[in-house]
């Protein structure tokens, strides 16, 4: 029997497209087409805002979310006789299983193996051309209020870049930083990827937080914005993460960033 799918995570999407089981969807969020082609599948809500009733109007037989989740979404989920997937990667190795247990769920064990592959590739090719020496110390901010630090799997990304992933979360579920843990740690680079918000991110905020503007990745203009799905989307959309992570930290190496806004102090 083929499986009805309705994702209500954008990573869940990339993942079912990058197998080839796009066909499978019959339902996934606004924030899917980030990352996917699903124009004309219907948009539903996500794991915090979702509606149990159109989500078991379209008859799946398979629902798949992310952690965090609202518990009250997912009770009416599994009232209506739904079963749910809540997928919850915290590392990269994480992910590489995610897409593997998809590809076993699905019957596309050899689809998985190949994505994951593929991934492990361009990213093991792009740390092999991370220059010896320095390595500048990254911000990367996923939300400002509060103040998150991205997900753990960027840390990784951005060790891989050749970068220093500064100030370090107190845990990969605890990831509120203060201003002055941020200060203290003197990023030579701040990218901003916050959730849901592209490239409409408006970092001259940055410049207003007190002491900001001393900041080393202020003072040269090194203040990125990028969209968040190439950092916050755990699937096949972080190797191209890895590429625009590379591109900031090591512009001399990689070339410039061209999928990310640069904001400077007199913009």
């Amino acid at each position: 029997m083929s499986l009805r799918i309705v994702s209500l995570a954008p990573s869940a999407t990339s993942i079912l497209f990058a197998l080839g089981a796009q066909r499978q969807l019959v339902g996934v969020t606004r924030w899917c087409k980030d990352v996917a082609p699903v124009n004309g599948l219907p948009e539903l809500g996500d794991c915090w805002r979702g509606n149990p009733d159109k989500v078991a109007a379209l008859r799946p037989n398979l629902v798949i979310g992310s952690v965090p989740y609202n518990p009250e979404v997912v009770r009416g989920l599994l009232r209506r006789g739904l079963t749910f997937l809540a997928m919850n990667p915290r590392t990269l190795a994480d992910v590489f299983t995610d897409i593997e247990h998809l590809g076993r769920l699905l019957g596309r064990e050899k689809q998985a193996a190949k994505v994951v592959l593929d991934m492990r590739t361009r990213m093991d090719r792009i740390a092999a051309k991370v220059p010896n020496g320095r390595r500048p110390r990254v911000y990367c901010e996923s939300w400002p209020k509060p103040r998150l630090v991205s997900p753990a799997w960027v840390e990784e990304l951005v060790e891989l870049a050749g970068g220093r992933f500064v100030p370090r979360a107190k845990s990969p579920s605890e990831r509120a930083v203060t201003d002055q843990a941020v200060l203290r740690a003197k990023p030579d680079v701040v990218v901003l990827g916050w959730a849901a918000c592209g490239l409409r991110v408006d970092a001259r905020k940055v410049f207003e937080r007190l002491g900001w503007s001393k900041l080393p990745a202020v003072r040269n203009g090194r203040v990125f914005v990028v969209s968040d799905e190439a950092l916050n989307t755990p699937g096949p959309p972080l190797a191209e993460g890895l590429q625009l992570l590379a591109r900031i930290i090591h512009p001399e190496v990689f070339g410039a960033a061209i999928h990310a806004k640069v904001v400077r102090l007199s913009s």
